[in-house]
């Protein structure tokens, strides 16, 4: 199965000039997804992952499969005013503005091993931001496994000194 063929690439969404990688086809699809999650936590394995944060919203999909997959608990990275409970935040910088996530202060104990999650990896900030907050709560990033990786956008020159990059697709162009 070419997991290419469940991803729908929607044109100037979700403003001109952008191509939209969609993964709705590819959730609804069992097998497919079934494949996405496999070969996204095949590579950690045996690593200890002792815990897998994911970004909010997709992230969340993957990654409490992921999780499951490893067992390993899973912690939600979420945007402003989700979480009840004591938090940490970081604002942070996006092609069109800013934004801010937000984790829970117990969610990572110091030097628990984590693995990163989310759907797609393009400028990397979204990611950057979500190892900095773990780092900030003393986790042990272990590596940071997407679905999608738009190349072209160099998002791991941001995430660079969280090594162990994973991705399952890659798109070396636009379009």
């Amino acid at each position: 199965m070419n997991l290419h063929d469940h991803i729908r690439t929607v044109t100037d969404y979700p403003k001109p000039g952008i191509s939209f990688k969609d993964i709705t086809p590819l959730l609804k699809n069992p097998a497919a997804l079934a494949m996405a999650i496999e070969l996204m936590a095949s590579p950690y394995r045996g690593k200890g992952i002792e815990v897998v944060c994911g970004a909010e919203s997709r992230g969340f999909i993957f990654g409490t499969a992921i999780a499951q997959a490893l067992s390993a608990g899973f912690v939600p990275i979420r945007k402003p005013n989700k979480l009840p409970s004591a938090k940490a935040s970081i604002e942070y910088e996006l092609e069109y503005g800013k934004d801010t996530l937000e984790i829970h202060t117990d969610a990572v104990n110091p030097g628990q091993k984590v693995l990163m999650v989310d759907d797609l990896l393009a400028t990397g900030g979204t990611m950057k931001a979500c190892c900095d907050l773990v780092k900030g709560l003393g986790g042990d990033i272990v590596g940071v496994a997407v679905l999608i990786e738009l190349t072209f956008l160099n998002g791991r020159d941001a995430i660079k000194p969280y090594d162990g990059v994973h991705s399952v697709l890659t798109y070396d162009a636009e379009g």
